[in-house]
């Protein structure tokens, strides 16, 4: 499962998003979130790598 947030942040003149991704841990099954802040054009293929 994975969840972009609704909040884009904004610095300077670049517009960034922040996404966060749940990702399944191997070796215990629990889940972690790992979060990025990157351009939005960035963002599906970010969601789309495993």
């Amino acid at each position: 499962m994975a969840k972009k947030t609704v909040a884009s942040l904004q610095t300077s003149s670049k517009r960034l998003t922040k996404a966060i991704k749940m990702v399944r841990s191997p070796k215990s099954g629990a889940y972690t979130f790992q979060e990025s802040v990157m351009a939005p054009e960035v963002v599906n293929e970010w969601f789309a790598k495993k």
